[in-house]
């Protein structure tokens, strides 16, 4: 989508460096003087909100010991992923309605908000209410951001602000678990909560420069009562409470598992139909075909990477500085990839990649399930050898898939959509990665759960089989992902 932007530099004069045909200088870059504030800012909250991830995920022991709340352990984790659905679905029509100044700064709010209330709970109930609250406005920014990228900046520079946006998880991967855990223990859990608050709102001022001459695109004139808020909202806390029944359905205590899962399944099956773009289940070519496979490659990565530190830890008694140190080289694996795809400037070259990205991710779980399968043959030592070195490879790989094939999703996307799609589809992309990844983890948790107590090797690779599964999916899914016609730019 190409953005008419005014050839004047920033003190006013004429700008004579030689401009492309999108009124944009081809010597430019995302820290050009005219787009460095709304760089900066935005990838500041995009790292904000990795290293709140991270964080939340080392934390949460020692949060559910403290308030007494181990039996809502997983709901905190899955209660957040349900708010984010409804905080993008929300935040993606007011950006098509109103522009996307408004559902950032309510996003910022109930961002610091929520972490507000998680960090001062005093019972577990008031730090679940303090992470739905804190979803909901995490959601809304990471639709805004893209909606501001798509407005913001050249087609030409969207492939290196996507690429930024990933590479601002890379500094919270390196030091975001040993950082919260040096917190934890020396000044106490609260502040994991409470300090983001404090660079969460300095991050979203910086953008103001670079967004004010955002404040009427998109808007559309008022005719009675604003549809901020229309059926596609409700669709939303529809999925929301689906998702939570599955992560319920698959808790291995209790009663009713194959009734809720039923109600869960057929809650999600109806909202998705509703809330994503028409075909989008069943991978039509174009914004639908893009849409699917980010959900298939979201469920992959993601439903992979949590059980890694698990194994690693449980079952071979690594420390969690190994675990660490694999999460840390896919974080870079991820980096590397997006800063490959960001010097790709055709739309067209776009599937390459995505081919290449999937393929490495599905070599990277063959690895690691190849791992699994044979390390029972050696001596715990050697054993432990194996894991950790198949887990670095593997998860290098996939990684660097992961990065060559989210960013070139994203920039397809805003390729296809007409200027007041972008809002809504950027918040059907999020979406369908929030759906697959919920899904796939309350599956892999109920297979997980039904194997471990008798075969735990059994267990891991039913886990990462499954992953494999869907990568080889989401390769054969690439081919769905060249539209044969492309939204008219602006």
């Amino acid at each position: 989508m190409d953005i008419d932007v005014a050839q004047v530099s920033p003190t006013g004069s004429q700008d004579r460096r030689s401009p492309s045909k999108n009124g944009v200088s081809r010597d430019e870059s995302v820290l050009s003087p005219r787009y460095r504030a709304a760089t900066i800012g935005m990838v500041a909250l995009v790292a904000l909100g990795a290293f709140e991830s991270l964080a939340v995920a080392t934390a949460m022991p020692t949060v559910a010991a403290a308030l007494d709340g181990v039996s809502l352990y997983t709901l905190s984790f899955a209660g957040a992923l349900a708010a984010n659905i409804v905080g993008m679905v929300a935040a993606g029509r007011w950006s098509d309605v109103r522009g996307p100044i408004p559902p950032l700064w309510i996003g910022v709010a109930l961002f610091m908000a929520g972490l507000l209330v998680s960090g001062w709970a005093q019972d577990m109930t008031w730090f679940l209410w303090g992470r739905i609250v804190q979803g909901v406005g995490s959601g809304a920014i990471s639709v805004v951001l893209y909606v501001i990228a798509a407005r913001t900046y050249p087609e030409r520079l969207q492939p290196k602000i996507f690429g930024a946006f990933s590479a601002g998880w890379v500094i919270p991967s390196l030091i975001g678990p040993t950082l919260t855990g040096v917190i934890v223990e020396h000044v106490g859990w609260r502040w994991v909560f409470l300090a983001v608050p404090l660079l969460a709102l300095p991050a979203a001022l910086m953008m103001r420069p670079g967004m004010r001459s955002l404040a009427s695109v998109g808007r559309k004139p008022l005719t009675g009562v604003p549809r901020l808020f229309d059926a596609r909202v409700a669709w939303a806390c529809g999925a929301a409470i689906g998702v939570c029944l599955l992560h319920l359905a698959s808790e291995p205590s209790g009663h009713g598992h194959a009734l809720l899962t039923v109600v869960a399944l057929i809650m999600l099956f109806v909202s998705a139909q509703r809330l994503l773009p028409k075909g989008s289940l069943r991978a039509r070519p174009g914004v639908a075909g893009v849409i699917a496979l980010r959900a298939i490659a979201g469920a992959v990565f993601f439903g992979t990477e949590a059980f890694i530190p698990l194994l690693l830890s449980r079952e071979y008694g690594l420390s969690p500085v190994w675990a660490g140190a694999v999460l840390m080289i896919g974080a870079l694996g991820w980096s590397l990839g997006s800063w490959y795809q960001g010097n790709t400037q055709q739309t067209q070259a776009r599937n390459g990649l995505l081919r290449k990205g999937m393929s490495l991710m599905i070599a990277g779980v063959l690895i690691l399930s190849t791992a699994i399968a044979v390390i029972h043959a050696y001596p715990m030592e050697q054993a432990s050898l194996v894991a950790i070195g198949g887990a670095l490879v593997a998860w290098a790989l996939t990684g660097a898939g992961m990065g060559l094939v989210y960013p070139s999703l994203s920039v397809l996307l805003l390729a296809y959509s007409a200027p007041d799609e972008v809002g809504n589809n950027s918040s059907a992309l999020r979406l369908a990665d929030a759906l697959g990844v919920a899904g796939v983890l309350a599956l892999d948790g109920a297979i997980f759960a039904r194997l471990l107590s008798h075969a735990p090797s059994m267990a891991y690779l039913a886990v990462f089989s499954l992953s494999a599964v869907l990568a080889v999916l989401g390769l054969a899914l690439t081919r769905r992902t060249v539209a044969t016609e492309v939204a008219p730019t602006n």
